[in-house]
């Protein structure tokens, strides 16, 4: 089985799902899964994890993302997306300034409502499975932060736009709500993700390139596991622990070498005797020893 993370570059047409469904064929194993859904028309970086890769899906899901969308004013559809039906048409009567003030008005923490069109669930079903049915219910405002919002251009009615956000955002509603906030409307004319955590734009591949790919040269496309935590402290157990790590077990601190004891109040990597990445740890400084916290080591 191969395990790894490779960066696709998703492209318009493809559900994240269809993605996961052609590594399957390319890469012949069926432990694979994405990290964050993109809608259809939306492109950019969709990493997809491979076999024990897998167990970091939900942790990659969770970071910062980075987008460079278009803003169309003067128009709002039912999905928030030029893909949906139109609602309503206004004229676009701010100019640059105003609109520039508005957009940057939505930086920092901010409540944002949900679309209809989501994959989250209410009473067990999708909230867009409901919206074809015609059904809208309330939704609970959610907090989101955007950390960084940057205008890339102006030709009215259509604003370029760079967001850096946490996980939860919605850009299709960030259009819609600062369409709301110049008073005529808006909705997201196009998006590319151009950045998940560590995985940058320029990084990824097409699914055209890697099924072309030997499977060689796909191997040496693969980021490793362990690449996701390289902020965290590294260290190696000594040899006479070998059986803990196998088990899943704590390990004393006297077992563990190459790390500062200054840098034992967090989690760090830990790695065996012989390279081989094993997992996550956290420090308990009252049993002086590593609980773990995840494992990426095959049973």
């Amino acid at each position: 089985m191969i395990n790894g993370i490779i960066n696709v570059y998703k492209e318009k047409g493809y559900t994240s799902f269809d993605v996961v469904a052609k590594m399957r064929g390319i890469f012949r194993q069926k432990k694979i899964g994405h990290t964050g859904t993109l809608d259809p028309d939306a492109e950019g970086v969709l990493p997809v994890c491979l076999g024990k890769a897998t167990k970091v899906c939900g942790l990659l899901t969770d970071k910062d993302k980075e987008y460079e969308a278009v803003l169309l004013l003067g128009v709002e559809t039912d999905t928030q997306d030029i893909g949906g039906t139109v609602l309503r048409t206004a004229e676009v009567r701010a100019g640059e300034e105003e609109v520039q003030k508005a957009i940057a008005s939505f930086a920092g923490q901010y409540e944002q409502v949900p679309p209809m069109y989501s994959a989250l669930k209410v009473q067990g079903k999708r909230l867009y499975e409901l919206a074809r049915q015609g059904v809208t219910v309330e939704r609970e405002a959610r907090s989101v932060q955007i950390h960084e919002i940057e205008v890339l251009g102006i030709r009215l009615p259509e604003v370029q736009i760079r967001v850096r956000c946490s996980k939860g955002t919605y850009i299709r509603t960030l259009c819609r709500d600062i369409g709301a906030r110049l008073g005529c409307g808006g909705c997201m004319k196009s998006l590319l993700r151009t950045r998940v955590a560590e995985f940058t734009l320029e990084q990824a591949h097409r699914l055209s390139e890697i099924e072309a790919m030997d499977p060689a040269e796909r191997e040496g496309v693969l980021f490793p596991v362990d690449s996701v935590f390289s902020h965290l402290p590294k260290a190696f157990a000594r040899k006479e622990a070998d059986r803990l790590l196998a088990n899943g077990n704590r390990i004393p601190q006297q077992m563990i070498v190459g790390l500062q004891p200054e840098l034992c109040s967090g989690q760090i990597r830990i790695y065996n005797d012989n390279g081989d990445f094993i997992g996550l740890y956290a420090y308990q400084p009252e049993a002086e020893d590593f609980q773990p916290v995840k494992i990426f080591i095959e049973p």
